[in-house]
């Protein structure tokens, strides 16, 4: 999948982007209920496959302490001048996340935002994305995921559902599962049905 972002990336074909504009009051409910559970300053928190940023600077303008992670080079350079343009500490990373860990990305993460990178990958690679994750998370964290409903989509993500998320994270809770909005995605994959996963590290 990285090699179909990479190219979408240079060649600025992001409907993602549109599409988390779009359903922007919807992702900022769902960040102030993450945050109800704490107390400001927020803690840690790591955005996987951060793309051109736009997550990672709603975080940090809401006061977490945020990483951002992202194999596609274009993507990390967009994300860092990003972050900014909006005058906000935001850690950008080039890496994989199936290969980070502490010593890369940091430890005793809060808060995991994964806005459509896991459901693009290989099952082994889920795998390993869920140990590194599990690597770095501190106990009780939690984690947002938006995930396409599985289907066979060509060059597109394949998609994810509980039982995908189940095994990859078998130190992790999931204790909701909600449809996302898809007004602002193109129409051919407004049938792809996403939803809103969350986990609790046991």
């Amino acid at each position: 999948m990285s090699v179909v972002y990479a190219v979408a990336h240079r060649i600025g074909f992001t409907p993602w982007e549109r599409a988390g504009a779009a359903s922007a009051e919807r992702s900022a409910a769902l960040l102030a209920r993450e945050e109800a559970e704490r107390s400001a300053p927020y803690g840690p928190a790591l955005d996987l496959g951060c793309g051109s940023g736009a997550h990672a600077v709603a975080l940090a303008e809401r006061g977490w302490r945020v990483t951002a992670v992202d194999a596609v080079g274009v993507a990390v350079g967009r994300a860092r001048a990003r972050a900014l343009a909006h005058g906000v500490d935001v850690r950008v990373v080039q890496a994989d996340v199936t290969r980070m860990g502490p010593d890369l990305v940091g430890g005793d993460v809060d808060f995991f935002l994964d806005v459509g990178c896991f459901h693009g990958l290989r099952d082994a690679q889920r795998a390993a994305m869920g140990r590194c994750v599990t690597a770095c998370a501190a106990r009780g964290a939690t984690m947002l995921v938006l995930a396409f409903r599985p289907g066979h989509r060509g060059p597109l993500p394949r998609g994810a559902d509980r039982a995908d998320l189940a095994a990859a994270y078998p130190g992790w809770d999931l204790i909701e599962d909600a449809a996302a909005d898809v007004s602002g995605l193109p129409l051919l994959l407004r049938g792809s049905a996403p939803h809103w996963y969350r986990l609790r590290r046991s």
